[in-house]
């Protein structure tokens, strides 16, 4: 069972770049959560995701503390989940009715952020993967989940304010 949720339903098995396999796994189930159960659904399923990631990287990293697995994504579905809160809360804080229209770029946006920053690994995104222990599997992509928000929603200010003018 721990296999199964650290490799995302086997998504962590996909070669070549499993950690872009789990993300990319992660956007499309992220979308439909939002899509269909709405905005508190998704915060709820990240922070679910987030704790169980937590747990299941501690056992399955216990007799090897110190390796993050190319295989072990669920941590990226933690942080790409993180990532895809922000435009989901600006939409759904907006009532914006064209979903899908407004949606896709921003979740896009905020997969390609997401992407950059976990490969990347600026600032405390390589501070926490240097850690070298089962919380820093997890935080590292928390990190880059956060900076990926943050920059989706100023790349939305940028595009908006050129739009405009």
């Amino acid at each position: 069972m721990i296999r199964v949720l650290t490799t995302f339903f086997g998504l962590g098995l996909l070669r070549p770049a499993p950690g872009t396999w789990g993300s990319a796994g992660a956007i499309a189930l992220g979308l439909a959560i939002d899509r269909y159960l709405g905005f508190p659904a998704l915060v709820f399923a990240t922070i679910l995701v987030t704790c169980l990631g937590f747990f299941a990287c501690r056992i399955a990293l216990a007799d090897r503390p110190s390796e993050d697995p190319s295989e072990i994504v669920i941590d990226e579905v933690a942080g790409q989940w993180l990532a895809l809160l922000f435009p989901a809360a600006a939409f759904w804080h907006r009532g914006i009715e064209d979903w899908a229209v407004v949606a896709y770029p921003g979740w896009l946006a905020a997969f390609l952020f997401f992407r950059l920053f976990d490969i990347w690994k600026p600032w405390l995104v390589g501070r926490a993967d240097r850690r070298g222990d089962p919380a820093g599997v997890m935080l590292d992509d928390l990190w880059a989940g956060l900076f990926a928000g943050l920059a989706t929603l100023l790349a939305a200010a940028v595009a908006h304010g050129v739009l405009m003018q």
